[in-house]
């Protein structure tokens, strides 16, 4: 599915992608995307959903970052987690982008 950012976003930066079975520390749950909380993983402080921990690790690879796009850029989408798309942009990165942000195109 492609889709075009209607309203610009900047990542918070670049993340290395985290192995399954990565020890994850939960905190408090994201107010405005629900299922998803703030973490520690390896020592960087990031977001996860929470269907990817299970008993305190991950389950599966994940990489956190978050893609800068903006207005008119196109996405091939990857992934839809909760209100959160994972996403390939015309360059070939991949990363994260919240649903809000963009609109489906054919």
């Amino acid at each position: 599915m492609k889709v075009k950012v209607i309203t610009e976003h900047f990542g918070e930066g670049i993340f290395p992608c985290f192995s399954k079975g990565a020890p994850v520390i939960m905190k408090e749950a994201c107010t405005h995307f629900i299922n998803w909380f703030a973490c520690e993983i390896e020592s960087h402080q990031t977001y996860v959903p929470d269907y990817f921990i299970e008993d305190g690790v991950l389950i599966r690879e994940y990489n956190p970052t978050e893609l800068t796009q903006k207005e008119g850029d196109i996405l091939e989408v990857q992934e839809i987690v909760y209100a959160w798309l994972l996403a390939k942009n015309e360059k070939g990165e991949i990363g994260w982008i919240p649903a809000e942000n963009v609109i489906s195109i054919k």
